[in-house]
């Protein structure tokens, strides 16, 4: 057994209102954007990250801007390429989001089927919680989104 954390997160862009707000894959319908060179996917980054943990290959970083320069700005891409180097089952993935928007909770769902996919794993092993952290982080207070995932790999 293995486990790792992963951790990212983003500056909230309310200024590029063509971009599209993504988390976990899914799009919210908000009017605002994570700033970012790719779309800026906070969950998959954190769970990428997560990965890169236990299989010390770092994707974020160098290979993802290679791959942004190539016009891949799709994080599940990114994503992807980290479960290459995977060579392990996961058991659990638990993700904790820190924002003050948008509501989390309506998406919960989507975002756990849409990453059981990715990860090819059942979605009864996701377990995604959200906070406002009461506001007391530039996160609760509406300026990015924290994302904090824990891996358990066999």
């Amino acid at each position: 057994m293995k486990v790792a954390i992963g951790q990212d997160s983003h500056r909230i862009d309310y200024t590029n209102t063509d971009k599209k707000l993504i988390l976990g894959g899914v799009e919210f319908e908000e009017e605002f954007s994570l700033l970012a060179n790719s779309d800026g996917d906070a969950v998959l980054h954190a769970i990428t990250n997560a990965i890169s943990g236990i299989t010390c290959k770092n994707i974020l970083g160098k290979v993802s801007d290679d791959m942004c320069k190539k016009g891949i700005t799709n994080s599940e891409e990114y994503l992807k390429e980290a479960l290459k180097y995977l060579n392990n089952k996961i058991i659990h993935l638990s993700i904790s989001i820190e924002c003050k928007t948008p509501k989390i909770s309506p998406k919960i769902e989507e975002m756990r089927k849409n990453i059981a996919r990715i990860l090819e794993i059942n979605e009864n092993s996701i377990g995604i919680t959200a906070t406002s952290g009461e506001g007391l982080t530039e996160f609760g207070k509406g300026n990015g989104i924290s994302v904090f995932t824990c891996l358990t790999v066999e």
